[in-house]
């Protein structure tokens, strides 16, 4: 059985940048959608209930054909609100330690990576996230449509934003680079380095 995590925080306490009604409607509405819906679905297997969420999605096409879309939407939505909720509430500003070595080395600067993935967020088309991910062993930006999650390609998220209306629409309505803009104040890079230096 699959459960809503708690968020480490207040829902208010990315304000003014992702503002509390959001926050609350996105982690008990949405995100608690998705684990509902994926519970219900692997209530009829009941030899993938005790799967780890990273497993599942590790192989959707090993599993039963009716239980792949369900494992890809809604685990694909539970694993990438679950990462999404811990790289917030942070001071935003940049990663320092190998975390900002590896991107400087990756991307030529911060700023230059800054750039990619905001571009790439802006650039989704209609629902889906931008991705900071390691793929083998190397640090790359990527775009994914809905709820597809990176570890279904063999990759390892460690930074991620969504760019579902629902993620800001409240605040920003159609305004997806204000919001992207305002997800750098709030990143807990300390969280995103500690992904890091465990997978890599």
């Amino acid at each position: 059985m699959h459960t809503l995590p708690e968020l480490p925080y207040a829902y208010d306490a990315n304000e003014p940048f992702i503002d509390a009604q959001t926050m609350e409607i996105h982690h008990t509405k949405h995100h608690n959608t998705y684990v509902t819906k994926l519970n219900d679905a692997l209530s009829n297997y009941p030899d993938f209930q005790s799967t780890d969420l990273t497993d599942l999605l590790k192989d959707i096409e090993s599993l039963p054909a009716d239980l792949q879309g369900p494992a890809r939407n809604h685990g694909g939505g539970h694993a990438n609100h679950s990462l999404f909720w811990t790289i917030l509430g942070g001071r935003g500003g940049e990663p320092d330690g190998l975390l900002g070595e590896a991107i400087n080395s990756h991307f030529r600067d911060f700023t230059s990576f800054k750039h990619t993935f905001s571009n790439t967020a802006a650039s989704v088309f209609g629902s889906g996230w931008a991705w900071l991910v390691i793929n083998d062993g190397k640090l790359e930006i990527t775009g994914a449509p809905n709820q597809n999650s990176p570890i279904s390609l063999g990759q390892t998220p460690i930074l991620g934003i969504d760019v579902w209306e629902h993620a800001y629409y409240l605040k920003y309505q159609n305004r997806r680079p204000e919001y992207i803009d305002a997800f750098w104040n709030i990143i807990n890079w300390e969280k995103v380095s500690e992904y890091y230096t465990q997978s890599s």
